[in-house]
């Protein structure tokens, strides 16, 4: 809680940059106050010890005045009260001087401290500017880029020393990306190849003549087994493509795209019609069109396969300022509030149950997120009341 309260402080709210530099005025008037206040007193001391001794040899040859001075009379004015009389002035006068001198060093620090704040400014400046390298070469990262260094020349001071660190965590990205990318390639490979040759195998039982019914039952059970298999292996290997930084970026109309998946999506899941409403208003969006393909699929298969008897789907494309917007709307089962963010992790479905193959994959709405989190985009989903979801994908937008 204390850490949130100091997180939360004007103070904390500043930047660096502004920190060091008002710490480094502050620094400045501190110890220009202290110094002000001590040449403030000695001067005070000064000038008394010397108008004193310029009295005492002036007016009283035989020493300080005293209250056993002697009652001697120049022009008629007793010598006690005329060095008194002196003595008044020349304090009036030295306190003059004292508060002129005062006023004069409390404007010349103001200004200096001005200075000194401009020339704090800078120097905080200067010694940041390594680190805002660092922070640039870190926000322009990405998986396509991880072979650029910082490479910061200079003494093995600090930040020399969190630049090379930084380099070194940048090498070791660099080869697990590379890593993934070797295995995802021949993982694409080693796994479809036995499935595939499985379903030739079972395909060629089928068309067997000699072959018997129980045979050919058990083959076409096998088939769909390994169907299914082979749906979740391109599940896995496309959502592993799609957490990867994306290589094609061009202007994509959403509302061609959702009309094209419509057309070649089955609206009868399980024997169940949906009636689908569009609402397809222009909208371009930068992307990879084959993934934001894939993404409207599995938002409109999701929606359709979840759905009831007679239901119905409400797609909406449709462009702002900022982002252009996909929203999918289906009724269905109702959908527990706290349970709509477990329907993005894979393999999840309702109460934290693992999804059976026979209802599919377990991957469309992680599939769905990676997507979109590759182009930068955002999707949220709730829950309808009545049963149902709601799931708005919003992409940022193509400028001309």
């Amino acid at each position: 809680m204390r850490r949130a309260v100091a997180a939360r402080s004007p103070w904390n709210r500043l930047g660096l940059r502004m920190r060091l530099t008002l710490l480094y005025g502050a620094l400045f008037f501190a110890t220009g106050s202290v110094l002000l206040w001590f040449t403030y007193l000695l001067t005070a001391r000064a000038l008394r010890q010397q108008f004193v001794m310029k009295l005492n040899k002036a007016i009283l040859p035989s020493g300080p005045v005293t209250d056993v001075l002697p009652r001697t009379v120049i022009d008629g004015t007793p010598v006690e009260q005329m060095a008194r009389q002196v003595q008044t002035e020349v304090e009036a006068r030295a306190a003059g001087v004292l508060d002129e001198m005062l006023r004069s060093s409390l404007v010349v620090m103001i200004l200096v401290g001005g200075i000194a704040l401009l020339l704090g400014y800078l120097v905080a400046d200067r010694a940041l500017r390594p680190l805002d390298r660092v922070t640039e070469t870190a926000q322009r990262l990405s998986e396509s880029t991880l072979h650029e260094r910082i490479a910061l020349q200079g003494p093995q001071d600090e930040v020399k020393r969190l630049a090379d660190t930084f380099d070194a965590m940048l090498d070791r990205l660099h080869r697990v990306f590379d890593a993934q990318r070797r295995f995802v390639a021949d993982a694409s490979h080693e796994l479809r190849t036995p499935l595939t040759i499985n379903r030739t195998i079972l395909e060629v039982s089928l068309e067997e003549p000699a072959a018997s019914e129980d045979l050919k039952a058990l083959a076409r059970a096998l088939l769909g087994t390994n169907a299914r298999y082979e749906r979740l292996i391109e599940g896995l290997l496309l959502l592993a493509q799609s957490e990867q930084e994306l290589t094609v970026r061009k202007p994509v109309g959403l509302h061609q795209v959702v009309g094209t998946v419509l057309e070649q999506l089955s609206l009868e899941p399980r024997g169940r019609r949906v009636t689908v409403h569009q609402d397809l208003r222009p909208a371009l969006a930068d992307g990879d069109p084959l993934f934001l393909e894939r993404c409207v699929f599995n938002l409109l298969e999701n929606a359709t396969r979840h759905n009831v008897r007679d239901g119905d789907v409400w797609v909406t494309v449709r462009e702002d300022d900022d982002a252009a917007t996909v929203t999918v709307e289906n009724t269905g089962p109702v959908v527990p509030p706290y349970e709509v963010d477990e329907l993005f992790v894979p393999f999840r479905r309702r109460h934290g149950e693992r999804v059976r193959s026979a209802r599919g994959a377990g991957l469309g709405l992680s599939i769905v997120r990676a997507i979109v989190d590759a182009h930068g985009g955002t999707v949220e989903a709730r829950s309808r009341p009545e049963g149902g979801l709601v799931i708005e994908v919003r992409l940022p937008r193509s400028r001309p």
